[in-house]
């Protein structure tokens, strides 16, 4: 992969519709990064053991694209957690933890940074709200996507105004799960084992996790949408944590998803 090439992020047709109002928005793949070996490419994972200077050199590269200072591209430390935070400035020191990110001010990109588990953007053009989450199995079953919701909410946007689209993550072809896995699902609402087809492998099932999403954000009341994007699938544009693990690869990049209110005249 050439690093003289720019970013060039996927971008979602019903997102698009928010550009008029100054919301610009990008799902960012591995072109146009300066990592090599395994995190060949558009690596912006600080968390993973990649070299510091190269991670910072593709962050800035994200932010150039979006527009915004290196310092205004804004990831939390994912925990897998239902947690979202309400961001109007940079983080003063470390970055807190939580799963979501929440903005009413222009010149703040927030941002999901995912390997597999679900990047959902959202955004209230009339409002001028915006919010990235990183939503794996368990921030999804544990409430992480109407949490999001709700903060929007809570800075003015209107839940039958706000667009949610999740990103490229891992597709129902390459996710297989285990019977406590399915078990968790089922024991939470009887209706989940719908997400849920047969593996190959006896006592396994493969999971449709870009599904569940949609689905949960379409029952919080908003317009939700989906890239068929699959992580695993499609090495050339996506880092994988679970292609990476099959492999025996030490360590695994990550893919950014960002989303910001532009500065106004």
């Amino acid at each position: 992969m050439s690093t003289h090439l720019k970013p060039d992020p996927i971008r979602s047709p019903l997102l698009d519709e928010a550009k008029a109002e100054g919301i610009r928005h990008g799902y960012f793949t591995r072109v146009g990064g300066v990592s090599g070996g395994i995190y060949r490419g558009l690596n912006t994972g600080p968390g993973s053991a990649d070299d510091p200077a190269l991670v910072a050199e593709n962050r800035r590269r994200v932010a150039e694209w979006m527009g915004v200072p290196a310092a205004h591209l804004l990831t939390a430390h994912q925990v897998h957690s239902p947690d979202v935070v309400i961001v109007r400035e940079p983080f003063p020191g470390s970055r807190p933890k939580a799963d979501a990110l929440v903005t009413d001010r222009p010149g703040i990109a927030v941002c999901a940074s995912t390997a597999d588990c679900g990047p959902v953007l959202f955004a209230d053009a009339a409002a001028r709200v915006v919010g990235a989450a990183h939503a794996g199995w368990k921030g999804a079953l544990t409430g992480v996507l109407e949490n999001t919701v709700d903060a929007m909410v809570s800075l003015g946007a209107s839940r039958d105004r706000i667009m949610a689209v999740l990103g490229p993550s891992i597709g129902p072809a390459n996710y297989e799960v285990g019977p406590e896995f399915v078990a968790r699902f089922v024991e939470a609402d009887a209706a989940n084992e719908r997400y849920f087809a047969p593996s190959p492998r006896d006592g396994h099932a493969m999971f449709d996790l870009n599904l569940y999403t949609v689905d949960r954000l379409r029952k919080a009341g908003v317009r939700a949408g989906k890239l068929d994007r699959c992580t695993y699938a499609e090495e050339d544009l996506f880092y994988s944590y679970r292609r990476g693990t099959h492999r025996g690869e030490p360590d695994y990049g990550r893919q950014i998803s960002a989303i910001v209110l532009e500065e106004r005249g």
